[in-house]
């Protein structure tokens, strides 16, 4: 920070101060210092009627505060147009006291206060009820302005500064900035750029500066490091110079040494920043491994920041760790806050783990929860199963219940990801007519508002339960809203295509009274099984020899079926045999004479959801579609072929599954 004080200065003198943004100029104090008259840097670029220095100004002989004003800073990178600045002072008083701070009772009945207040308004009236308080009360109150006020990167109400209460208690932090606890300067440091405060105001410069001494003191706890870390974040950016110092302190100690509050704070800070392009990464994979002994006593908000700093520092390699964790949460599901258990299942999905007793946990607390929960907590929950292919009756069904009552205040992103789990598992709620009657209203109401992808998501996750959105199709094959799919990403993806290419088939094999547009044959996929992402499971391989050595055996010879087979309608076929009008077996190769064809699906565990033996929803519209063109569909579950124990069972398995009918002879 005094580098770049210095800096700026030096800058300053070769162009004559003619660096100051216009409208600037008005407040500087820098063009009214006497030529020769010494003068301190912070004196220079600070609007203050005193240094903030305690020694070495002459300044330190004139009063203390005047009248505070406030401006809207434009060039600080990290700073937005919304943020203030804060001069000196304003009425009424308050008084900081050290000497006679308050009781511990006190302390914990203003915060309760404090925590009660909705408004901005409501806290200035509590702070009018305070003569006497202590700088962690005082910072506290700003805390609580910022989390009520704060707006995405700016305030909601930026005119709430210029409040005679709050200019007055920031007036005093500012003067008796020498004089404060460290965790009540590092505190009101952090406040102050939470609320946009301007970085060059006198208070951000008095509070940098006493921060800076204290720093150089090197007698800051772990938990006063980090608040210290996330205000410099904040200011300058993960480049500052005191972070480095910051952490060569912080580091003195090993995670070991560290309390969880203080653990979790070094997580945090890590995550803001400090941690980017794989820095201290030694000291994360130390605080990974003390941190598996000390997850038994972890709270849920611990809990939920721990793993949503595993998250944002990508630590694939803790996985350890985010079993451990994920055990102790299963403690807690119950306890969560809202926005702590959206972290804890985002971080789940984004490592890929499950655990059965947290499905248990999930299956007690989630009925209970639905109505009256955020929205975006409903939507991670089902985000949640959906992405693990974890079908539970009593989450789904109390999601469908709190749907149809609540959907009209969900954003259509959380109504779409709220009904893609049911498609991707294939699901039906038993009020399945009213979830699906509150979509459809929904899209009437709300079509425009639909992001063009996520539109087409919801409408293929209701063809994969058979609800048909008829009346939606014609805007989707629309040329105007293909267009916008295009321009929504760089060009249409091949996962957009298929979605596209099977809601046109459902609609043409499924809903034969649609006569609304075609889908252009350029935005027709020839295959649905892809690599990545796909609307088709690739067969198990392991399941599928075995399946096939049985076939053999039926069958006399290899040449009497096909694998693999691509059909003209975009499917592929596991194993294809052909039968002429005797139903006797006709080889792979011939292509004329075909009476029918018999389309064997080896499913294997991944096609269906993890814990039920309910068929994948892409699965499901696939077998459906092959019927309806003309094909004799024959499913080989992994349930029931890991149940036989040798090559009889298996060729007497294949026989009265595809030729139930007939008399096997025996070759």
């Amino acid at each position: 920070m005094a580098l770049k004080v210095i800096k700026r200065l030096q800058l300053l003198r070769q162009t004559g101060g003619h660096l100051c943004p216009p409208g600037e100029l008005s407040r500087t104090r820098l063009l009214s210092v006497p030529i020769g008259e010494p003068m301190c840097v912070a004196c220079l670029w600070t609007s203050a009627d005193r240094c903030i220095q305690r020694q070495g100004c002459r300044k330190l002989s004139q009063p203390d505060c005047g009248r505070m004003s406030l401006s809207t800073i434009t060039k600080d990178p990290f700073y937005t147009t919304g943020s203030v600045s804060l001069h000196k002072d304003s009425v009424p008083r308050f008084r900081l006291s050290q000497l006679h701070r308050p009781t511990d009772a006190e302390e914990k009945a203003f915060h309760d206060r404090l925590v009660s207040c909705s408004s901005s308004r409501q806290v200035l009236r509590l702070l009018r009820t305070v003569e006497i308080m202590s700088d962690t009360m005082a910072a506290a109150a700003l805390h609580r302005v910022a989390d009520i006020e704060q707006d995405g990167i700016s305030l909601k109400d930026p005119k709430v500064l210029e409040e005679d209460t709050l200019r007055a208690l920031c007036c005093q932090l500012e003067r008796d900035s020498g004089r404060l606890t460290e965790a009540g300067l590092v505190s009101a440091l952090l406040a102050s750029t939470r609320l946009y405060v301007d970085p060059w105001s006198t208070l951000v410069v008095r509070l940098v500066s006493e921060s800076q001494e204290r720093l150089d003191r090197g007698q800051m706890s772990v938990a006063q490091l980090c608040t210290l870390g996330q205000a410099l974040l904040a200011l300058e950016g993960p480049g500052c110079g005191m972070l480095e110092q910051l952490m060569v302190q912080l580091q003195r100690q090993g995670p070991s040494q560290w309390s969880l509050v203080e653990l979790t704070a070094v997580y945090r800070l890590l995550q803001a920043g400090v941690g980017e392009e794989g820095r201290y990464q030694d000291l994360l994979n130390a605080m990974h491994t003390y941190t598996v002994s000390v997850t038994s006593r972890m709270d849920p908000p611990a809990i939920s920041s721990v793993l949503s700093a595993l998250v944002v520092l990508n630590q694939t390699q803790a996985m350890p760790l985010v079993i451990s964790l994920c055990k102790q949460a299963v403690r807690h599901i119950p306890n969560f806050r809202d926005e702590e258990l959206g972290l804890v299942l985002g971080a789940l999905m984004h490592f890929g783990h499950s655990d059965h007793f947290l499905v248990e946990a999930m299956e007690r607390h989630v009925p209970k929860m639905t109505f009256t929960s955020h929205p975006e907590t409903v939507t991670k929950v089902m985000q949640y199963f959906g992405r693990r292919n974890i079908l539970s009756l009593p989450v789904f069904d109390a999601v469908a219940e709190s749907f149809v009552y609540r959907a009209d205040e969900y954003s259509t992103s959380q109504v779409a990801r709220q009904i893609m789990p049911f498609g991707k598992l294939g699901y039906l709620p038993p009020n399945a007519g009213e979830v699906f009657r509150k979509v459809e209203a929904i899209l009437h109401a709300r079509f425009s508002h639909f992001q063009p992808r996520t539109l087409l998501n919801l409408l293929h996750s209701c063809i994969l339960v058979e609800r048909f959105p008829v009346n939606f199709v014609s805007k989707v094959f629309n040329r105007y809203f293909l267009q916008q799919l295009q321009e929504q990403g760089s060009g249409v993806d091949r996962i957009v295509l298929a979605q596209l290419t099977q809601l046109y088939m459902t609609v043409k094999l499924e809903c034969p009274f649609y006569e609304g547009p075609r889908l252009l044959p350029k935005y027709r996929v020839k295959s649905f099984l892809t690599p990545g992402r796909s609307l088709e499971t690739p067969v198990d391989g392991h399941l599928y020899n075995y399946v096939k050595t049985g076939l053999v055996d039926l069958l006399g010879a290899r040449t009497y079926f096909a694998s693999r087979v691509l059909t003209p309608y975009c499917y592929t076929l596991d194993v294809e045999i052909k039968l002429d009008e005797e139903g006797y077996v006709l080889p792979a190769s011939q292509i004329d004479d075909i009476y029918k064809r018999i389309a064997v699906c080896v499913d294997g565990h991944k096609r269906f959801t993890v814990n039920t033996r309910q068929l994948l929803g892409k699965e499901a519209i696939k077998q459906r579609h092959l019927r309806l063109l003309g094909y004799e569909v024959v499913q080989i579950p992994y349930y029931e072929f890991e149940n036989l124990w040798n090559k009889t069972e298996v060729v007497e398995y294949l026989h009265k599954k595809i030729f139930p009918l007939s008399y096997r002879l025996s070759w």
